[in-house]
């Protein structure tokens, strides 16, 4: 089998910044910030709002919303507010341990979070590749296990989804199970796995008809179904420890 590819936010609004003398408990509810958030979204809040909500309390006269204020103030730039000592960030007023504590918090997932963007994602774009991504997680299960793996319009990984644990002869499958994490992670694409433990992949006549209500139900739901590689281990008559449905011309006429 050779290889085979599958084929800046809202404008502000007006706060009660003027009212030192009024703490956030009294703003009516349509303008305390984490009442907005909760109603509108983090993208109709300011950058000093959302920082409030991370602050939970100003200090005496002064609101989270006004101390948040003077941080920006202070540091010029989000950037130099997340590069901020403990100590640095304490220096202003209303600003303890504790609020300085959550804000480095905030920043140091904000920064994995940024991290985890820019590390490229495996691509998957032959059976081979999804062999490869899924041989040694499959090696030790001892019934079959139905997963997903989903693929976004790079035909890069976005996760791996187990469906269902079977028998060794029974594989239970429903396609509801499978778009609906498809669709909850705006997948493109998917490709179907499992493993067969007796370790022969020769795909089994519930294997192909499992296959063909896949390919139809994802196309009526836009998401192509790509391929459905079935794991097994080599052998002196098996060279491979894998089989393609779509290369061995399941997929013809879909």
């Amino acid at each position: 089998m050779g290889n085979q590819s599958y084929a800046d936010p809202a404008k502000p609004p007006q706060t009660r910044a003027s009212e030192p003398s009024v703490a956030l408990k009294d703003w009516p509810a349509q303008e305390r910030p984490r009442e907005r958030l909760a109603q509108q979204g983090p993208g109709a809040l300011r950058t000093a709002e959302l920082l409030a909500i991370l602050l939970r309390t100003g200090t005496r006269g002064i609101t989270a919303v006004q101390v948040a204020d003077r941080l920006l103030q202070s540091f010029g730039t989000l950037d130099s507010l997340a590069r901020a000592s403990l100590e640095e960030l304490r220096r202003i007023k209303g600003v303890g341990r504790d609020k300085a504590v959550a804000l480095q918090a905030a920043f140091a997932l904000a920064q994995r979070l940024s991290a985890e963007f820019t590390q490229e994602s495996p691509l998957l774009d032959t059976p081979e590749r999804i062999a490869d991504l899924l041989r040694e997680s499959n090696r030790g299960h001892p019934v079959e296990c139905f997963q997903i793996v989903l693929l976004n319009t790079r035909r890069r990984l976005i996760r791996v989804e187990i469906i269902s644990h079977g028998t060794l002869d029974t594989l239970l499958v429903h396609p509801r199970e499978v778009f609906r994490r498809a669709i909850s992670v705006n997948a493109a694409a998917v490709v179907l796995a499992h493993n067969h433990p007796s370790g022969d992949p020769t795909p089994s006549e519930a294997d192909i008809k499992v296959t063909r209500d896949l390919i139809r139900a994802g196309q009526l739901l836009k998401i192509e179904v790509l391929d459905h590689v079935i794991l097994g281990r080599r052998s002196d008559e098996r060279p491979q420890d894998f089989v393609s449905l779509r290369a061995l011309g399941y997929f013809a006429g879909y």
